[in-house]
């Protein structure tokens, strides 16, 4: 069923005439006749009673030009919707994002997205980026935070780099060391994330390669507590410079882990060829422009 002959329809019956109505689309009589025509031909019933120069609804007219209205509109709201949408008036942000790092790195832009695009919705989903993948993958969210290298089929934009640091109790004997290597490090107990978080993965990796496996003694997806537990001299953590930065603590030192491929990169990943959402798209705009802006005092080299 044309969109063209339900308006043309619509607008004989508003009209109460052809003549009138082609007027009103800008089209000869004799085209007006044949589209109400095509879609009578269509719909197997006469839909108008043609008396001289005026025409009336059937009862099947009455039906049809009553859902017909209704298309049309609806048609309207969808165009307009996908305009909004286009245009950042509405729509919705699914995002991803794992405790590690995120009220550093994203919290702050959330403010900014909210003040430039008032109407988008924003559902947020915070596990550790291992997780955050797999939920990805799945399709539950459109975009999440997640280290790299990630296995799967994703595309990323990377958003920052930072050296991994050991965090060990001032009183310790390594405490005073500028760096510290997993053989420095082999014979203390581990302090590790809750499964599911990457950094866990790139420790563990890294022990691999030295030839041991740490005894684990505590997990936490707390930063705060896991920070604590380092400087009760319960063992050695490890965070991203950036965010040990920011959460010095008075009962603790770091050290640079100085162990190849001791990075913690994180980027904002998303399904390789999944449709992005002007949303989405705005956000890592977003994401690109601020972080380039951040001072590279922590960055690795």
């Amino acid at each position: 069923m044309k969109t063209r002959n339900l308006r043309i329809f619509v607008e004989v019956v508003r009209q109460g005439g052809f003549s009138q109505a082609a007027k009103v689309v800008f089209a000869t009589q004799s085209t007006v006749s044949k589209a109400v025509k095509q879609l009578e031909d269509e719909l197997r019933v006469p839909l108008l009673d043609r008396i001289g120069h005026r025409s009336s609804l059937t009862a099947a007219g009455e039906i049809v030009y009553r859902r017909a209205l209704k298309m049309l509109a609806d048609q309207e709201d969808l165009t307009a919707e996908l305009e909004a949408l286009r245009g950042l008036k509405r729509g919705r942000l699914r995002l991803g994002l794992p405790p590690v790092g995120s009220s550093i790195l994203f919290a702050p832009l959330f403010a900014v997205y909210r003040e430039r695009y008032p109407n988008i919705e924003i559902r947020l989903v915070e596990h550790g980026a291992d997780r955050l993948a797999e939920i990805l993958e799945a399709g539950e969210i459109d975009l999440a935070a997640a280290l790299l290298p990630l296995a799967g089929a994703f595309e990323s934009q990377e958003v920052r780099r930072e050296p991994i640091v050991a965090v060990l109790s001032a009183h310790h004997s390594l405490a005073r060391r500028k760096s510290v290597s997993f053989a420095d490090l082999r014979r203390i107990p581990f302090i590790l994330f809750e499964s599911g978080f990457a950094l866990n993965r790139i420790i563990l990796d890294g022990c691999a390669r030295r030839g041991f496996e740490p005894r684990i003694v505590a997990r936490s997806s707390q930063i705060d507590f896991i920070i604590e537990l380092a400087a009760s001299g319960l063992g050695v953590a490890f965070l991203p410079a950036l965010i040990a930065e920011n959460r010095r603590h008075a009962g603790v030192r770091t050290a640079l882990l100085a162990e190849p491929n001791m990075e913690w990169r994180i980027a904002m990943i998303w399904r390789r060829e999944a449709y992005l959402p002007e949303s989405t798209r705005a956000w890592l705009a977003l994401t690109k422009e601020c972080h380039q802006a951040l001072p590279p005092i922590l960055q690795s080299n």
